[in-house]
């Protein structure tokens, strides 16, 4: 890989297959998969694959790709999980509560009544998160991620 990677980053380790991840989608630019410790049902991030540590660090280019590619999967969540919101969020720095310190963002399904968190609380089962998984690519819809301009085949 010729991009910005750190062999002591999970979610480097994720990108180049070395450690295991419940992948929702990809593409030669960004990763979406599961949250490990979900903060609610459908924990879902997104990552450029390049090492970036945070906000600060990351080119406009990568952040925007996020940010195209999240609508489809906030579109999925919705088809899938049917919350009452969806809460969008992205962490940098130890102070503001990232723990992976490279770039990604969270899609968190919320519902009414149930308690706020960023980071879930306890990890969930494998057989879980790739069920999760498996009903969340299930419900991307072709013409949605056909928007996303950086996606393999179409022009940019």
């Amino acid at each position: 890989m010729d991009t910005p990677y750190k062999a002591n980053c999970i979610f480097c380790r994720i990108v180049e297959g070395s450690e295991h991840s419940h992948k929702i989608w990809e593409d030669e630019h960004s990763l979406v998969f599961m949250d490990l410790f979900p903060a609610s049902e459908g924990h879902t991030l997104l990552i450029p694959k390049p090492h970036w540590e945070n906000l600060f660090e990351t080119p406009g280019e990568p952040l925007a790709r996020i940010i195209r590619l999240s609508k489809p999967i906030a579109h999925a969540l919705r088809t899938v999980y049917e919350p009452d919101g969806l809460s969008v969020f992205q962490l940098n720095g130890d102070a503001a509560g990232q723990t992976v310190f490279h770039y990604h963002m969270h899609l968190i399904p919320r519902w009414h009544g149930k308690t706020m968190n960023i980071h879930g609380r306890g990890k969930a089962s494998q057989a879980h998160l790739s069920e999760s998984a498996a009903r969340i690519e299930a419900a991307l819809e072709e013409p949605r991620l056909e928007a996303c301009p950086d996606r393999p085949g179409n022009p940019t």
